[in-house]
C-alpha cells in the first residue's frame, strides 16, 4: 500500500514538472511593452558666430548665476494639485513668503537677474527670433538665430529650414535628420 502511494505522489510530481515546462515554452521571451521608442537626439551644431571676450565672460556669469539660483515656485504650489509651480507673486496680509521669512521660499528680486548686455540671449550668444512661416526668415542679421514655433507642422518647417540654410541662419530647434532604418 505504501508503494502505490509513493507511485502516486511520483506520478503527480512528473505531472507538475510537464506542466511547468509547457508554460515555460509557451512564455513569450521577451515582455510585451507599450513603451515607444525614444528619438535620436538632434544634431549638434558648433556655434560660427563670433563673440568679444567681454560678451563671452558675460554668458559664462549668466550660465554661473543661474545654476546657484533658488527655485521659484508660488506659495503652497506643493500642497494644491490645481497650482501650477510657475511663479506668482505673493500678496496676502499675513503671508510669510511676502514678509520674506526664511523657510517659507524665494521672492523674485532684482538682484537675481542677468548682466543687461547678455539679457535675452541665447547660450551661445544669438539673439533668438520665433518664425512661424519661410517669409519670416528674410531679412534677418548673421547675429540671430530663429526657432521655429511648436505650432509649426513638419512640412512649413522642413520649408523654413531650406531657407535658412540658403541665407546661412542657424535653426536652434531643427527636425530630427537622423531616422531609424
Amino acid at each position: 500500500m505504501a508503494e502505490n502511494d509513493v507511485e502516486k505522489v511520483e506520478a503527480k510530481a512528473e505531472e507538475k514538472a510537464e506542466v511547468e515546462a509547457k508554460e515555460q515554452k509557451k512564455a513569450p521571451e521577451k515582455p510585451f511593452t507599450t513603451k515607444k521608442p525614444r528619438p535620436l537626439p538632434r544634431p549638434v551644431e558648433k556655434s560660427t558666430l563670433e563673440l568679444d571676450e567681454e560678451t563671452r565672460r558675460l554668458l559664462n556669469a549668466r550660465k554661473a548665476n543661474k545654476a546657484s539660483l533658488p527655485k521659484f515656485h508660488r506659495i503652497d504650489a506643493h500642497k494644491k494639485k490645481k497650482l501650477a509651480l510657475s511663479w506668482r507673486k505673493p500678496r496676502g496680509h499675513h503671508c510669510k513668503m511676502r514678509r520674506q521669512i526664511k523657510a517659507k521660499g524665494s521672492i523674485v528680486k532684482v538682484g537675481f537677474g542677468s548682466p543687461a548686455a547678455v539679457r535675452g540671449l541665447h547660450a551661445s550668444g544669438y539673439e533668438e527670433v520665433l518664425v512661424y512661416r519661410p517669409e519670416d526668415v528674410q531679412g534677418l542679421s548673421k547675429r540671430q538665430a530663429i526657432r521655429i514655433a511648436r505650432t509649426v507642422g513638419r512640412k512649413k518647417q522642413e520649408e523654413i529650414e531650406k531657407v535658412a540654410k540658403e541665407l546661412n541662419i542657424k535653426v536652434l530647434n531643427p527636425l530630427n535628420a537622423f531616422e531609424e532604418a
